[in-house]
């Protein structure tokens, strides 16, 4: 049999668990000696998320999950605790005997017991004391003299070896400024600090009332319970700001090594182009050379020749004015034979120069490259707008991410504000140009993504189509995805994305977007754009009791 406790050597505070603030049940010990409820600490432990397992009083970590086993003496004490509770010595001093029957030691405590705030009057401070002054049950009754309370209820009062009291003496504590008597009891209703007379005035009639060490014990725990709490949110913080560093420090890695291969990517062009200019104008001078030398032979033969036609037209010419036949009729022969000229229709000097060629090719070259940079992706840095938010988001200060609360808050109505659709816009819009983003959906159930138009209709019901402004692919009940055209084209997406990615093309009314970590296309929609459009985004609603997760804007990451 269990051994038996002087009840004065017993307070609640004793067997108070320090999470629920209740008397123990079925109380376990940690390895650090700090005892609670088994359900309390198993619930404290399965509601962190952090996988790490602390007392919440001293704090100290465990590596392992502690396995849980009932503290059998601290139980058999608590027993005992809750028996004398509901003794008849005490609960004469309520005025009514407690029930005898079997099961009364196994029922909680009397409510007078637990609430000593609602006693009448003095009852709470006289238990306190006629509670410390029970008999040591190892001394025999006749030994002990006895005495009567104001209510006629006798008890027992020890001559010798008293028990220390379950709380310092009245000269151990700050006095009260009216009564002049200790401060040993805290009002709950006022909080306050009050004496024993304090108690039964009218000033804390009817009040809760506990012990002052009691509360302060009680207060230190949840103290503690709430300092962890903390500790964890700023841990929490600080992992964030330090994942936030690295991204910086990557997105900066990435750009110097981008920087570094651009810049001897066109060095190397550069260099590559001098030389092709150098042999190009080579090559022309050649040509130039070759053309000359044919030219000058041409035009000496050309020029024999006329000199020869000359000739022969002067002798003809004196021929003609001869008078002396005999002469004629010797040298016209010779004058008169055919001419045997040279057919100079198909001799010409050409060029023949090839750089023309490789012209035209440079500058095609040069053309396409100027087009494909004024057409260079956009990697836009997109944040949220929070003046478009429906009032039930809320975005978070650095306008990142955005989640769906339970009730609507009170903003600021404006013409930008959705009103009835739980989504928002970003503060960034375009109206040329290619761009690109990405989103982290996570395991969220529903999520909309896409572009709007800056003019499209914002207040009350809205109709969600390309017609009306709005180009979004959207994810509901986990895996039924659907673009939003009228009606809507329902999609089978093989791999459920946790990031997406949206590219667009203003100019040729692209819209595609993509499953990134599994680097999948999932959909594209072909359009035409006419007014400024900006990135749309829903959280949705949390109905299924797991959408409760935000939609995050992420850096996107540099490929090599």
């Amino acid at each position: 049999m269990a051994m038996s406790l002087p009840a004065a050597f017993l307070s609640e505070e004793q067997f108070t668990c320090p999470i629920c603030l209740e008397v123990f049940t079925k109380p376990v010990t940690l390895p650090c000696g700090h005892s609670f409820c088994q359900t309390c600490i198993s619930s404290y432990w399965d509601g962190n998320s952090t996988k790490m397992y602390q007392c919440p009083l001293c704090k100290e970590s465990f590596l392992k999950r502690p396995a849980l086993h009932i503290n059998l003496t601290l139980k058999e004490i608590t027993e005992q605790f809750k028996q004398m509770a509901g003794s008849p010595v005490v609960d004469r001093l309520g005025g009514t005997e407690p029930s005898r029957s079997p099961s009364h030691h196994n029922q909680p405590l009397p409510p007078r017991f637990q609430r000593q705030g609602e006693m009448p009057e003095n009852i709470f401070a006289e238990m306190m004391s006629r509670f410390q002054r029970l008999p040591d049950p190892g001394l025999p009754h006749a030994a002990l003299p006895q005495s009567q309370s104001r209510d006629g209820a006798p008890f027992v009062r020890t001559e010798h070896h008293d028990p220390p009291p379950p709380y310092p003496s009245d000269s151990d504590l700050p006095p009260c400024p009216i009564h002049l008597r200790g401060l040993e009891f805290f009002c709950r209703t006022d909080n306050v600090c009050v004496c024993s007379t304090c108690v039964g005035t009218s000033d804390h009639l009817g009040h809760n009332i506990t012990p002052a060490k009691r509360e302060w014990h009680l207060k230190k725990a949840k103290l503690g319970v709430t300092e962890a709490e903390l500790k964890e949110l700023i841990s929490e913080r600080e992992r964030k700001v330090e994942e936030v560093h690295s991204s910086l420090r990557e997105i900066k890695d990435s750009a110097e090594r981008e920087t570094d291969e651009a810049v001897c990517a066109f060095s190397k062009l550069i260099s590559s182009v001098e030389h092709c200019q150098a042999e190009v104008l080579e090559v022309i001078e050649v040509t130039l050379r070759a053309a000359e030398r044919r030219a000058q032979s041409v035009l000496r033969e050309l020029e024999e020749e006329i000199a020869e036609l000359k000739r022969r037209s002067s002798a003809l010419s004196q021929l003609a004015l001869s008078e002396d036949y005999i002469f004629f009729l010797k040298t016209f022969p010779s004058l008169s034979a055919p001419w045997q000229a040279k057919n100079w229709s198909g001799v010409s000097v050409s060029s023949q120069l090839t750089s023309g060629v490789i012209l035209r090719s440079v500058n095609q070259m040069m053309e396409q490259f100027h087009k494909e940079l004024r057409i260079l992706p956009e990697i836009f840095d997109i944040t949220l707008d929070p003046t478009t938010a429906h009032p039930r988001l809320t975005v978070s200060a650095d306008g990142k991410r955005v989640y769906c609360g339970d009730r609507h808050q009170v903003v600021p109505d404006n013409p930008k504000r959705f009103d009835r659709v739980v989504c928002l816009l970003a503060n960034q819009g375009f109206n040329s140009g290619r761009h690109y983003w990405e989103v982290e959906v996570g395991g969220k159930t529903d999520w909309d993504l896409g572009v709007a138009n800056r003019s499209i209709n914002r207040k009350g019901k809205i109709t969600v189509s390309p017609a009306h402004g709005y180009w979004f692919l959207s994810l509901r009940d986990q895996s039924e995805f659907a673009f939003r055209t009228e009606p809507s084209t329902n999609l089978t997406v093989h791999i459920r994305p946790s990031r997406v990615g949206i590219y667009v093309d203003y100019d040729k009314g692209l819209l595609s977007f993509y499953n990134v970590d599994a680097k999948v296309l999932m959909f594209t929609f072909t359009d035409s754009f006419s007014d400024t459009i900006h990135p749309f985004f829903s959280p949705c609603t949390n109905k299924s009791g797991r959408n409760e997760a935000p939609l995050i804007i992420c850096p996107v990451a540099m490929t090599e």
